[in-house]
């Protein structure tokens, strides 16, 4: 063992063993002489208590001069208030604006994300980096703005992109002037399209001729579906039409990259057979070809990657994220339906990306290329962040690719998000590749004229900003204003926060100094008393209240030496310091010391040490009466029970509300001594020393108390009311008790629940079972439950109850019947809603329970359908004993053809059918149920999973003992309710199991559940049912997340895209169009 010692309470002052007693002592000698000393008040006051020592850090009660703890060391801190950690105190005071601060008008800005608009901010950008398009935008005509409020807010958006100050800028005009929805998720390119195609329409209404036709003239081309008859060679008169697009569709699936999908998408297509087409020129329907050709290319050409596949198996659709490469430059003359010899080189501009797994859910980002500068910029929302010289940033400014040799080489590179398979190549040509498994949408430029770079044409009144961004007066003075804005908001929090951490300051050096001069240095140094709870607020708080000593003082208005815990001895110098600046009060010096309220002390302590005395030498008395020894004298009746506690109590100074009611369990209604033989009425007799000290102390609490401190002398008679009522009751106790003893030797085998033996030639009755396990429990209770236990009902009612009132039939079936070792037994039953009982029971029955013998339900056992009578014979030829039906339940069920049970009245099949088919219904709409699923792993189920499931009786099921005590293995409960259908429980099994719902093959029994539209209640599963599933691993796994999230987007946006929106809105097209012509 360690001698370590022990350091546990070093910091703690040890308290004196004596001093209590000597505080006692005082308080005896104030009360004996009734006068104070100036010395006794030093020392119950507790003037002399020595300063704290070194390393004290707890602020001791019992010690008014001590005032450790009030602040934490000089290096601590505190969860709140004034010593709280000054980041947290300056982090109360809100966000930061300086922390929004753009780094420079070189550095592009964000845009916030108002829940699910990153699809929004991507295009948003992107359309913003395009110079030619920004200018397009920026340079509409103020009138114009105020008539189209849609484009209002962009150019308001892109002038806040171009010269705020803050690193982000609010989006939510612009969303809100769309009517979008900003807590779904939409598809990036169709909000694209749709944008187009009222921005265009907004525009028209410009006079200024770049800015009416900049989306037309960046982003619009042109191609035609050709279609060509094999026999003549004649083209469709729909081959010459030329219908615009403002982005190319191309296929991902199966395809490596962009070449390979302008191939696939340029393809030609055979029609034949029942795809023929009707030709006019040979009046028939003739085999031919049908393709898509590029008649022209817009400046900025917009590649969407199809990688949205939708699943005809599962009808949902899902998200290809393989792989797909797309050069950095591009020559699309070769695809031009028209040749004409020069190059058409696309530089790589932007590129969209989509993170996520589902298809109507997950992250939209933009990487974008500065035209002006060349470097690559991947835009997140609100956080923008520079890629370098690569679009993935797997180069950099810094770090050039070095120059392919002859051949190709090809260097990989670690880039951000989900490209972690990008690579770059480069041949001799320098013209670099990428790859990417979430790229959406592509951007190309033409060059020579990138980003559909026109002159720029400047009006008269438009102004410069830094870095050559260009700006019209009235969008320039908004973003000026805002920019003012800001910095008047970044210039406050920072008055606020200096003003703060000033006060903080201020605070905390004017507590330190008032602590260090708290203490009184001597004896004759005046001082001034201070409530405990007033010093810890304003030691904590940063803004205390005015000084409050009303909680320290006595009705007398001074200080009392029962609060010497609460306060402390404050010098007065100190106390100045403190008063000077807070006021309040009132001001208890060393002459407040309340004289009365201490001599009121004193007489209660001796009181105290008087009744602790004398309760002291009375317990001795006490547990002598418990222990039945009495002394000569006169003796009183006490409640035992009561005395017990009063002797158990300990460290009592004065008579508490325990003390009251000595006698009263043992006083009767009538005011008499109740008879001992009653409930909770045990008594002891006690002498009269200690009876007169429990009735004075009793009064003293509750004067008065006539009922529960009743005076019994040892002689005082009993009750004779309470002891005739107590003898009836008494009686009727005993004849309950014989009755039931009667009943159980008289129904041996009933009481006990043994299993009756049957025979074929014997009458039989029957009974409800619920009926024979109420007297079951009615007869076999005894002790304190013999008289809770309820009466079984009149046996006439519960017979009636089981006829129907139409027929007067049986409304319930009769019980199955088992043959074990050529005995016949009932089947079940504990569980059946019947019991077989002999005739005699019956008669006993009818005789103890007013029953009518006519009236039972009379069973016969029937052998006509058995195929094995010769099994049995005569009730001569087979005796059946007990030893026959022991451990019947053990041995082997020969349940072939066997006997059954006629009834007398027969059964009502028409009654019961109807009530069966009631409480099918109900059961079926059952909520909120378990069923257990097994996840079986092979071809064929355990036997007791089969039999624990294969039951497709609702009511009443029975499984064998081994499947009702076996687990099922590898299995789950599930939640369900009679309106879940197969494909939500599939779902659940997914998650539980692991199985792709393709792959599940449910089973209730040997039979199959198939389909996913249906409910539990159509396949009759119920609450308590065994499923068993197997894994076909036909279909290849596939996260869970991918399919809950597109059912879920699924069922909130049923496909509804950007209806009800100012995108496709015919009301809000109107208004444009006449705003057009205004």
């Amino acid at each position: 063992m360690s001698n370590r010692p022990s350091t546990r309470n070093k910091n703690k002052r040890q308290r004196s063993d004596n001093n209590a007693e000597l505080i006692n002592d005082l308080y005896r000698k104030i009360h004996l002489s009734g006068a104070v000393s100036k010395d006794e008040i030093k020392q119950l006051f507790m003037y002399e208590k020595p300063l704290c020592f070194p390393g004290c850090r707890v602020n001791t009660k019992d010690n008014p001069n001590c005032f450790c703890g009030l602040i934490p060391p000089p290096n601590g801190n505190r969860k709140s208030g004034l010593w709280q950690k000054t980041t947290e105190i300056v982090s109360s005071l809100g966000a930061d604006p300086h922390k929004d601060t753009r780094d420079s008008l070189e550095t592009p800005a964000g845009l916030t994300n108002l829940g699910a608009t990153c699809y929004a901010n991507s295009i948003l950008q992107f359309l913003y980096m395009n110079k030619s398009f920004r200018e397009g935008v920026l340079s509409v005509e103020p009138e114009a703005l105020e008539q189209q409020p849609v484009l209002d807010k962009i150019a308001r958006l892109f002038a806040q992109l171009h010269a705020s100050k803050m690193a982000f800028v609010d989006s939510a005009p612009f969303i809100e002037a769309l009517a979008l929805d900003n807590g779904i998720q939409q598809d990036s390119h169709e909000f694209l399209t749709l944008l187009f195609s009222l921005l265009e329409q907004c525009l028209s209404c410009s006079k200024v001729s770049k800015a009416r036709s900049v989306v037309q003239d960046l982003f619009r081309g042109g191609v035609s579906h050709m279609t060509k008859c094999s026999k003549c060679g004649n083209q469709s008169e729909a081959s010459s039409n030329v219908e615009d697009f403002y982005g190319l569709e191309l296929n991902v699936k199966g395809l490596k990259g962009l070449d390979e999908s302008l191939d696939d998408y340029l393809s030609v297509e055979e029609l034949q057979g029942d795809n023929q087409y009707f030709c006019s020129s040979c009046a028939t329907r003739v085999n031919a070809t049908r393709s898509i050709k590029l008649q022209s290319l817009p400046p900025v050409l917009i590649f969407q990657l199809k990688r949205c596949v939708f699943l005809p198996n599962t009808t949902t659709k899902k998200k290809i994220s393989s792989a797909f490469s797309f050069p950095g430059q591009v020559n699309m003359a070769r695809w031009l339906s028209e040749q004409s010899g020069s190059e058409m080189i696309y530089d790589l501009s932007a590129v969209l990306i989509h993170k996520g797994a589902a298809v109507n859910s997950g992250h939209y980002v933009a990487h974008i290329k500065d035209q002006d500068r060349g470097l690559w910029w991947e835009f997140d929302d609100e956080l923008v962040s520079e890629l370098g010289q690569h679009p993935f940033g797997g180069g950099s400014s810094n770090t050039p690719s070095k120059p392919a040799q002859s051949g190709s080489v090809e260097s990989k590179s670690v880039v951000n998000g989900n490209h972690t398979d990008a690579s770059s190549s480069e041949i001799n040509t320098n013209v670099q590749t990428f790859s990417s498994t979430d790229a959406y949408m592509l951007m190309y430029s033409l060059r020579n004229q990138t980003n559909g770079d026109r002159k720029s044409q400047m009006g008269s009144g438009e102004l410069k900003v830094n870095g050559g961004a260009y700006l019209p007066p009235h969008l320039l003075k908004e973003v000026t204003e805002l920019n003012k804005s800001y910095d008047e908001s970044c210039q406050q929090y920072k008055a606020k926060k200096d003003a703060k951490l000033a006060l903080i300051t201020e605070r905390r050096q004017e507590v330190r100094s008032v602590i260090t001069e708290a203490p009184v240095q001597s004896p004759t140094e005046s001082f001034r008393w201070m409530s405990v709870d007033w010093l810890r607020q304003w030691a904590d708080n940063i803004i205390p209240t005015e000084i409050d000593n009303k909680p320290i003082q006595c009705v007398h208005g001074k200080v009392p030496v029962s609060k010497i815990t609460s306060m402390k001895r404050l010098s007065t110098k100190a106390w100045n310091t403190i008063y000077s600046k807070h006021g309040g009060g009132p001001a208890l010096g060393e002459n407040d010391c309340c004289i009365e309220c201490l001599m009121e002390t004193a007489c209660t302590t001796v009181s105290a040490d008087s009744y602790r005395d004398r309760r002291t030498s009375m317990r001795e008395l006490a547990e002598s009466a418990l222990a039945g020894k009495c002394p000569d004298g006169q003796l009183y009746y006490l409640s035992k029970s009561w005395l017990g506690q009063w002797v158990r109590r300990r460290n009592i100074d004065l008579p508490c509300e325990a003390d009251t009611g000595p006698t009263a369990s043992i006083r009767c209604p009538h005011g008499s001594l109740m008879p001992e033989q009653a409930p909770g009425a045990k008594r002891a007799l006690v002498p009269e020393n200690l009876w007169l000290f429990i009735y004075e102390s009793a009064n003293e609490v509750k004067p008065d108390d006539m009922i529960g401190c009743s005076v019994f002398l040892s002689g005082s008679d009993v009750c004779p009311q309470c002891c005739v009522e107590l003898t009836e009751v008494t009686s009727m106790e005993d004849t309950l008790r014989d009755f039931k003893l009667k009943q159980r030797q008289s129904h041996e085998k009933l009481a006990l629940g043994k299993t009756l033996p049957l025979c074929y030639n014997n009458k039989y009755y029957l009974l409800p079972t619920s009926w024979l396990s109420k007297w079951r429990s009615h007869v076999t209770a005894v002790g304190k439950n013999a008289s809770s236990t309820e009466e079984p009902e009149n046996l006439n009612i519960v017979i009636e109850s089981l006829k129907c009132e139409q027929h007067s039939r049986l409304l319930h079936r009769p019980p199955s019947l088992v043959r074990k070792r050529g005995v016949i037994l009932q089947k079940a039953p504990t569980v059946d809603e019947l019991t077989i009982i002999t005739e005699d029971d019956w008669i006993l029955f009818c005789k103890d329970w007013n029953g009518n013998g006519e009236k039972g339900i009379l069973a016969i056992i029937d052998l006509s359908n058995s195929t094995e009578d010769s099994m049995l014979g005569t009730s001569e030829d087979t005796p059946i004993t007990e030893e026959n039906v022991i451990n019947l339940d053990d041995a082997n069920e020969t349940e072939s053809q066997g006997p059954t049970v006629k009834t007398y009245p027969e059964v009502c099949e028409d009654c019961i059918g109807e009530r069966e088919s009631c409480e099918l219904v109900r059961k079926l709409k059952y909520c909120n149920e378990d069923i257990c699923i097994c996840f079986v792993r092979g071809k064929e189920p355990p036997k007791y999973i089969l039999e624990g499931s294969g039951n497709m009786e609702p009511t009443n099921r029975r499984i064998s003992k081994r499947s009702r005590r076996t687990s099922y293995g590898n299995s789950v409960n599930l939640n369900v309710s009679g309106t879940t259908t197969l494909y939500e429980l599939k779902m659940m099994i997914w998650q539980s199991f692991g199985i792709v719902k393709e792959n599940q093959i449910l089973h209730k029994g040997t039979k199959i559940v198939d389909g996913e539209s249906a409910t539990l209640a159509d396949e009759c599963i119920f609450p308590g049912d065994v499923l068993w599933v197997t894994d076909t691993e036909i279909h290849e796994n596939r996260d869970i997340a991918e399919e809950l999230s597109d059912t879920k987007m699924e069922v909130q946006q049923s496909e509804g895209g950007f209806t009800g929106t100012l995108l496709t809105s015919n009301i809000g097209t109107q208004v444009v169009s006449q705003g057009c012509y205004n």
